[in-house]
């Protein structure tokens, strides 16, 4: 399966290391690239859904003067909106803590942006799941962030560590979404490439 990517050269552009993890498990061969310093910014007023999409985007053009005529480049972006309210990566502990508290006993989105580009086309889709989280307490909020450290996860968590195993009480939509790469989606795009 998947035959038709044999022409290209697959290359993840992300520092994430489950995004590396679940592309593995379509399969198929890559190589991870990455660009320093690439600012993950938007335009002022961009509704909250469209940021992810928009930065996976901004991701692809970063990467287009490095790419090779072979290569296929994937990249993405996650965040978590919860309130109407875009959640990046907290800054610190504190910072983790208010997210945590703001996710606490509520319904959230995860919206995940991928863009796959490569010399003659461009696909870029959004995926969105919706996760509930029971009423955390202020005793395992500060447990999660002490062990886990959730500084590099946008709305400050991981749904594989142990905060989603205690915390989350529904799903609706891709597990592998909230992880940071929507793989089902990503298999059916690359069908098609």
């Amino acid at each position: 399966m998947l035959e038709n990517l044999n022409k290209y050269n697959i290359v993840l552009a992300s520092n994430s290391p489950r995004r590396r993890e679940l592309l593995a498990k379509l399969g198929i061969d890559f190589e991870v690239r990455v660009l320093p310093d690439i600012e993950e910014c938007y335009p002022e007023g961009l509704p909250a859904h469209d940021i992810p999409l928009y930065i996976a985007a901004e991701k692809a053009q970063a990467n287009k003067s490095q790419m090779g005529k072979d290569d296929l480049i994937i990249t993405a972006d996650t965040v978590v909106i919860c309130d109407g309210k875009v959640l990046g990566k907290p800054a610190d502990a504190a910072e983790a803590h208010h997210m945590l508290s703001m996710l606490s006993g509520k319904t959230h989105q995860v919206v995940t942006g991928v863009c796959m580009m490569s010399a003659e086309r461009q696909r870029k889709f959004a995926v969105t799941t919706d996760v509930t989280f029971k009423e955390l307490s202020a005793e395992e909020t500060d447990y999660y962030i002490d062990k886990y450290q959730p500084y590099d996860k946008a709305g400050a968590y991981g749904i594989q560590e142990w905060i989603g195993y205690i915390g989350v009480t529904g799903i609706s939509g891709s597990f592998f979404n909230v992880m940071g790469l929507p793989v089902q989606r990503v298999y059916k795009e690359l069908l098609m490439f």
